[in-house]
C-alpha cells in the first residue's frame, strides 16, 4: 500500500429511494475519521419530469447533518421551522443536539422537468459537552464560503480550518471539510493539522504520492502523527476532483439507525421517543420513517 495511506474503503452503493447512495462511513473497518460518522456520495441521479427526492421526516440526536450540493436542488424542513432550499456550492448545517426531526425533497419547480442531484452528505458527531445542545439549522449560501486557487486547484473551505482559511460555518470540534477541484498535470499539498485525514475521490484521474487513486474510493491516511506536507500530496493527470475531511477523534460513539450518542442508554431513549411520537413534528409534513424493527446495519441509514 502508497506510503501514508492506512486504508482504503469501498463504497456500499445504498438505494434511498429513487436513487442511489455510494456510502463510505461507516465502513467495516472505520466508523469514523475525525468527527465525521457517516459518508454519502449522493448520485448523480436523473430524475424524469414528476419524480424526485422524497426522503420523509426522521429523527436525529447528539449530531450534525451537512449537506453539500455540486449539481442540483433539495428542499430541507425541519423541526424548528426551518424551511431552505439547497443549491450547489452552499452548506446546509443542521445541529440535532437533544433531537431535530428534517425531510429532505425535491422542490416542487424542480419536479416540472428532467432534474439531476449530486453531492455529498455527512454526519458530524458532536462532544460529549455539546451533545445535548438545543437543535437549531443554518444556511450558508456558496459566495459565504471560503475560495480559492492556487497552482492550478480550486479550493471550497465548507467547514472548519484548513490552509490558513477558515469556513464561517459554526462547528462544535477542531475540523476540516474541502472541496477540491484540480486542472490537469496540477497538485497541493495535503494539510498538516489534524490527527485524522481522509480524501475521497469523487472522480477519475486523482493520484496520492503519485499512486492511482480508484473513483469513489474513501482514502483514510495514516494516523498517530500529523500529515507529511512534504510528501503527501494529491494530483491529478486530467480535471478532477476530490473532498478531504478530517479532525480530532471524539472517541467511542455508539450508532443505531439515525442515532449517534455517547451513551447507549440515549439512543435507546431516542428510540422509545421517536416510536411513541415524542420527537416535535415538521411543519407542513404528514408522512414519517418508522422506526425500523430489526436493528439496521451501519450502512442503512437514510439521509
Amino acid at each position: 500500500m502508497t506510503a501514508g495511506i492506512q486504508h482504503i474503503i469501498e463504497p456500499h452503493v445504498q438505494d434511498l429511494g429513487g436513487f442511489q447512495a455510494r456510502r463510505l462511513l461507516p465502513s467495516n473497518v472505520f466508523t469514523t475519521v475525525g468527527p465525521f460518522i457517516f459518508f454519502d456520495h449522493l448520485g448523480p441521479a436523473v430524475f424524469p419530469p414528476g419524480k424526485g427526492v422524497d426522503v420523509r421526516p426522521h429523527p436525529h440526536i447528539n449530531l450534525a447533518t451537512v449537506t453539500y450540493l455540486f449539481e442540483g436542488v433539495l428542499l430541507h424542513r425541519d423541526s424548528v421551522g426551518s424551511v431552505q432550499e439547497i443549491r450547489p456550492g452552499a452548506v446546509n448545517w443542521m445541529t440535532a443536539g437533544r433531537g431535530i426531526v428534517h425531510s429532505e425533497r425535491s422542490p416542487d419547480d424542480d419536479r416540472s422537468q428532467e432534474a439531476i442531484l449530486h453531492g455529498i452528505q455527512t454526519w458530524v458527531a458532536l462532544p460529549d459537552e455539546h451533545e445535548e445542545t438545543e437543535p437549531w439549522f443554518r444556511h450558508h449560501p456558496a459566495n459565504t464560503l471560503p475560495s480559492w486557487e492556487e497552482d492550478g486547484a480550486s479550493f471550497t473551505l465548507i467547514a472548519g480550518e484548513a490552509f490558513g482559511h477558515t469556513s464561517p460555518v459554526q462547528t462544535f470540534s477542531p475540523m476540516l471539510y474541502v472541496d477540491v477541484q484540480l486542472a490537469p498535470e496540477t497538485q497541493f499539498t495535503l494539510p498538516a493539522d489534524y490527527k485524522e485525514q481522509a480524501v475521497y475521490s469523487v472522480t477519475e484521474g486523482l493520484y496520492l504520492n503519485d499512486a492511482p487513486l480508484e473513483q469513489h474510493r474513501l482514502v483514510v491516511l495514516a494516523s498517530g502523527t500529523p500529515v507529511k506536507v512534504s510528501t503527501d500530496r494529491v494530483s491529478a493527470d486530467r480535471r478532477a476532483r476530490c473532498i478531504i475531511v478530517g479532525g480530532e477523534p471524539l472517541g467511542e460513539r455508539h450508532k443505531w439507525w439515525n442515532f449517534v450518542s455517547s451513551r447507549l442508554d440515549r439512543i435507546e431513549q431516542a428510540k422509545q421517543d421517536w416510536q411513541n411520537g415524542r420527537f416535535e413534528s415538521v411543519p407542513q409534513e404528514t408522512e414519517f420513517i418508522p422506526l425500523p424493527q430489526e436493528p439496521p446495519r451501519p450502512t442503512e441509514q437514510p439521509m
